[in-house]
C-alpha cells in the first residue's frame, strides 16, 4: 500500500515543484517556452495513453479473440464523453483563451484558469490510480516498474504545468505565495481522483480494461482539445512539434525500460 500512496503522490509533487518556479523565475514564461511545454506534455500523455493504458487494456482482453479491442473501445469512448461532460458543466477558462467555457459564472478569471488546469489533471490522476489498482490486484499485464513509469512520466509533464499556471498568475498581480498555492491546488485533484479510482477499480477487477481505456480516452481528450491547440497557437513554429516528439519518446522509453 505504501508503494501505491507514493505512486499517487509523485505526479502531485511534479505540479508542486513546477509551481515553485514562481519563487525562482522573475518574468512570465515566454510564448515559445509555453508552446514547448504544452507540446512536451502532449507527447508524454499520448505515449502514456497508448503504452501504459490502451495496450494493457487490449492485452487483458485477449481471451475475447478478434473482439479483444471491444473493452478498450468502449472504455475509450466513455472517457472521451466523461471529459466532454465536465467541459460543459464546469465553468473554466484556458490560459490562451478569452472566452469562458461551460455555463455562465461569476467566478474570477483566476478561479476559472485554475479550474481549467484542474479538469486537465483529473484524467491524469485516474490514469495513475487505475494502473496501481491493477498492480494491487495482481494483473499480469501491469508491473511495479510500469506503474512507476506512468507516475514519473505524468510528474515530468506536470512540472511545466505547475509553472504555466503559477507564473501567469504572478504576472497578473497575484503574490508569489498565492500564485504558488493556486498552482499546487490545481494538482491536488490528481491524488484524490487517483485514490478514488484505486478503490473503485479494486472492487471490479474484470472491468480493469474498461478503466484503463477510460483513463486513456480522458487523457487524449485533453491533449486534442487543449494542449495541441495551445502548442500551435500564434506565430507558426515547430517548437511545439519537436517538444511533442521529445515527450512522446521519453515516455515510451520510460514505459519500456521500467515496465
Amino acid at each position: 500500500m505504501k508503494t501505491v500512496i507514493t505512486g499517487l503522490l509523485i505526479p502531485f509533487a511534479g505540479t508542486a515543484l513546477g509551481a515553485a518556479c514562481v519563487f525562482i523565475l522573475k518574468k512570465e514564461l515566454k510564448s515559445g517556452v509555453q508552446k514547448a511545454l504544452s507540446g512536451f506534455a502532449a507527447g508524454v500523455m499520448v505515449a502514456a495513453s497508448i503504452w501504459s493504458l490502451i495496450v494493457p487494456a487490449i492485452e487483458q482482453s485477449s481471451v475475447m479473440g478478434r473482439f479483444a479491442f471491444l473493452p478498450a473501445f468502449i472504455g475509450f469512448w466513455l472517457g472521451i464523453l466523461f471529459l466532454l461532460l465536465l467541459d460543459h458543466v464546469i465553468p473554466h477558462l484556458h490560459r490562451a483563451a478569452n472566452q469562458i467555457e461551460g455555463p455562465k459564472s461569476h467566478l474570477t478569471r483566476t478561479a476559472m484558469m485554475v479550474l481549467a488546469v484542474t479538469l486537465h489533471n483529473i484524467p491524469e490522476g485516474m490514469a495513475v490510480g487505475v494502473v496501481y489498482a491493477g498492480l494491487l490486484n495482481g494483473s499480469g499485464m501491469i508491473t511495479a516498474g510500469g506503474a512507476l513509469a506512468l507516475a514519473l512520466g505524468i510528474a515530468i509533464q506536470n512540472f511545466p504545468e505547475g509553472a504555466i499556471i503559477s507564473m501567469p498568475l504572478y504576472a497578473e498581480g497575484k503574490s508569489k505565495p498565492k500564485s504558488f498555492a493556486l498552482g499546487v491546488l490545481s494538482g491536488a485533484v490528481e491524488p484524490v481522483f487517483g485514490a478514488l479510482t484505486v478503490v473503485l477499480a479494486g472492487f471490479i477487477v474484470p472491468a480493469m480494461p474498461y478503466f484503463l481505456s477510460f483513463a486513456a480516452g480522458a487523457m487524449l481528450y485533453v491533449v486534442v482539445e487543449e494542449l495541441i491547440p495551445e502548442m500551435s497557437a500564434g506565430e507558426h513554429t515547430n517548437i511545439g512539434v519537436i517538444a511533442f516528439a521529445v515527450g512522446f519518446s521519453l515516455m515510451m522509453a520510460l514505459d519500456v525500460a521500467l515496465g
